[in-house]
Order: C-alpha cells, then sequence, then structure tokens
C-alpha cells in the first residue's frame, strides 16, 4: 500500500510563484509537440479555490505566450466578455450577468479573471491581447434553445446568391420559440419537437447552410474574420441544437446520456475551431470540470453499467494529439487517509502537481476515493489518471461553494 512518504517525491510544490513556474515549464517540456492546448479541470463548480488557482496559473502562461482562456460557458455568451476585454465600454456587472451562462459569472473567480483580463490587454496590440473564449452550447439543463437564431445568423452571411432554396419556408418550419424550449421535454420525450417532420426538414436546411458558408469562405473569411467566425460558430451550432433536439425527443433509457454526448460533440468541435483561430497568436488554457476534459469517457452516474460517452477532451484530443494537455485538479483534505484524496491531502503542504503516470504508477490501483465535498464533486479515482497527464491537489480548500442552479 502506498503511503504519503512515497507520494510525496512525485509532487511538484506549487507554494510560490518560482515553483509554480518550474512546474508549469516541466509539464510543457514534457510534450513531444508544443501544446496547443492546456485543458485544466475542476472537480466541481463553485469551489474558489480552483477557479483562483486558473486566474493565477494563466499569469504564468501568458508569460509563455498563450494569449486566450476558453471556459465552460455559451459560446456565443463569451463574445460579451471577450469584447469587455478587450476594452469596449460596458457596466461589469452587466459583463457578469449575460457574458457566462449557466449563472456562471457569480461563481468566485471569474469576476477577477474579467478584470484582471482587461486590465491586461489595455494599451496593447489585438495580437498581444488575451482573448476570452467560451466553448459550451447554448444549452442549460433544463432546456435547449431553437435553432432559429443560428439558422438565420447564418443567412444573414450568406450572399444572397448562396442562399439555398430549401431556407425559403424556414419561419413556418420554426414555428414559435416556444415549441423548442418547452422544459417538460427534458423529462418527457413526447413534450419534444425534435422528432417532428419539420425539425427534420430543418436538418436539412442547416446542412445546405453551412455548405454555403463553407463555399464561401476564402471572399467571406478574408473580408472580416470575425464575423466569419462567428457565423461558422452559428453553423456548426444549429445542426448541434437540432440533433440535441432530436435526442430529447428518443425514448430510449439513454437518452440523456445522448444529449450529454451530443453536448460533448459540440464543444470538442468549437474547441478546435477557437484553436484554428488562435493557432498563430499562442496556446489556449481551458477551464472546464474534469469529466469534460479528461481523455476517458464519462458516465452519469459511478455505476459502470451506465451509458457512457467520450467527453470534449476526449475528441478534441483525437485531432490534437500530443498537443492537448489535461491537468485535472481535486481536494479533500479530511478525506479517510486510505482513499486517493486522503493520501495525496498528506503529502501536500498546500498544493502541489503530481505527474499522472508516475503518480499511477506509485498507486495501488485498487485504492478508493474520498467522499465528495459538496453536491457536483466528483472525487478523482485511480481509473481517472489514465484520461490526464497530471494532477494538482489543493490541501487548503476550505471546500466553501456558490450555488447558481
Amino acid at each position: 500500500m502506498p503511503t504519503a512518504a512515497s507520494l510525496r517525491p512525485i509532487g511538484r510544490p506549487l507554494d510560490d510563484p518560482a515553483a509554480v513556474g518550474r512546474a508549469l515549464d516541466e509539464l510543457l517540456a514534457a510534450r513531444a509537440e508544443p501544446p496547443a492546448v492546456l485543458a485544466l479541470g475542476e472537480p466541481a463548480h463553485g469551489i474558489a479555490a480552483f477557479p483562483l488557482l486558473r486566474n493565477e496559473l494563466l499569469g504564468h502562461l501568458v508569460e509563455r505566450g498563450y494569449r486566450s482562456i476558453v471556459l465552460e460557458t455559451d459560446v456565443f455568451a463569451a463574445s460579451i466578455v471577450d469584447d469587455y476585454v478587450a476594452g469596449a465600454a460596458a457596466d461589469v456587472e452587466t459583463v457578469l450577468a449575460t457574458g457566462f451562462s449557466h449563472g456562471f459569472g457569480a461563481v468566485p473567480g471569474n469576476r477577477e479573471l474579467v478584470e484582471w483580463l482587461r486590465a491586461h490587454n489595455a494599451g496593447r496590440a489585438p495580437r498581444d491581447r488575451v482573448r476570452f473564449y467560451g466553448f459550451d452550447a447554448p444549452v442549460e439543463f433544463s432546456a435547449a434553445p431553437s435553432p432559429r437564431r443560428s439558422l438565420f445568423a447564418v443567412i444573414d452571411h450568406l450572399p444572397a446568391a448562396l442562399r439555398p432554396g430549401s431556407a425559403r419556408d424556414l419561419d413556418a418550419l420554426l414555428g414559435e420559440d416556444a415549441d423548442w424550449t418547452n422544459e417538460a421535454a427534458m423529462f418527457d420525450p413526447a413534450a419534444s419537437v425534435g422528432d417532428s417532420d419539420r425539425a427534420r426538414a430543418l436538418r436539412v436546411v442547416a446542412d445546405d447552410l453551412a455548405s454555403g458558408l463553407r463555399r464561401a469562405a476564402p471572399a467571406l473569411r478574408a473580408a472580416d474574420p470575425d464575423g466569419y467566425a462567428h457565423a461558422a460558430a452559428h453553423a456548426r451550432t444549429a445542426p448541434g441544437l437540432l440533433r440535441y433536439h432530436a435526442a430529447m425527443a428518443g425514448p430510449g433509457p439513454d437518452r440523456i446520456a445522448a444529449m450529454l454526448s451530443l453536448r460533448a460533440e459540440m464543444m470538442a468541435e468549437n474547441l478546435l475551431a477557437i484553436v484554428g483561430q488562435e493557432r498563430r497568436r499562442g496556446p489556449s488554457l481551458v477551464f472546464a470540470h474534469n469529466v469534460l476534459l479528461r481523455r476517458a469517457p464519462s458516465t452519469t452516474a459511478a455505476d459502470e453499467q451506465q451509458p457512457s460517452w467520450d467527453s470534449a477532451g476526449a475528441l478534441a484530443a483525437l485531432t490534437l494529439g500530443e498537443r492537448y494537455v489535461a491537468v485535472a485538479t481535486d481536494a479533500n483534505p479530511d478525506s479517510d487517509p486510505d482513499t486517493l484524496q486522503g493520501l495525496l491531502a498528506e503529502a501536500t503542504s498546500r498544493r502541489a502537481l503530481f505527474p499522472a503516470p508516475a503518480l499511477r504508477a506509485a498507486l495501488d490501483p485498487s485504492i478508493g476515493a474520498g467522499q465528495p465535498i459538496v453536491a457536483g464533486h466528483l472525487p478523482l479515482t485511480p481509473a481517472d489518471l489514465a484520461g490526464v497527464d497530471a494532477v494538482v491537489f489543493v490541501a487548503d480548500t476550505d471546500g466553501t461553494q456558490t450555488r447558481y442552479w
């Protein structure tokens, strides 16, 4: 059985800025290719220690050439934050309320992040600014929106000659937005419009629009790169939302897993698009829940018999390969000493980074995980280490959490 004494030499303490810099340099230098993404996960939303760690790491990474941060928030709402941190006149309270989905503007650390980005970017040329992105699909926990906004955004960006005939009756096919946003559909497939004839017809429209946008890309992107990227995000989102609504209408027992898998697909597509946009400026720091970023499959519960799907990180890593670095975080200083969290807490003075391969080699695979700190906390298990490159363990969090749903 491993002991804290045997794990302590594996860890890289993160107790001061110089130590944090050394640990990051060691982690990034171990890759065969320079990373395009450093994906930093958190074990639960709202525990202040993790977004504050993210903010601290961002400062170090910006010094090393990183030029964007990507959060688990609506890809379109995030543009409000990006405009603000680039210097747009706006009230920060409004930015926090409207530029983050899921109520994440109230999460500890996000106000500090937004204010730091705005101050950092002031006076800098666009190529040197740190941009803010979201990579989540525009869905919430209880419902999904109509594809109307995305479909019309693509139409409006296309030259008239490339607008498909299939979109002529778009308003009639869409109907009322309330048809799509019915929260009962999350629990009752029969309440969903996703399997209707008009929903299937809209998938043809979405495909035709995406094709038209791709064919117009050389001229449109050269004339307005940001405008084209925005339209392309809508062209990805419209069919994604229609697939999501179709899954809501599915009667099978794995419908929730199918919806989560489709969300992961949309997130991965958004992340890869951001990497493409940023490839000439520098790598990106991505921050989201551990289960969304690790390469291992996710499930709806700890029960291995539950349906599973591949996370956004696993899907993106297929394309990025060695350029995708995943770091999970965890905490639980009061856990049983015979659990993974208990051992890591005893081996960590304040915070430490543990390279995952060395940590896996030192652990007994049968060691259990500690209890959750709060609702939504998913403690790491030895099996989870196969999906990440390193683990940062935080030993000094008090486990406080802000609730926002």
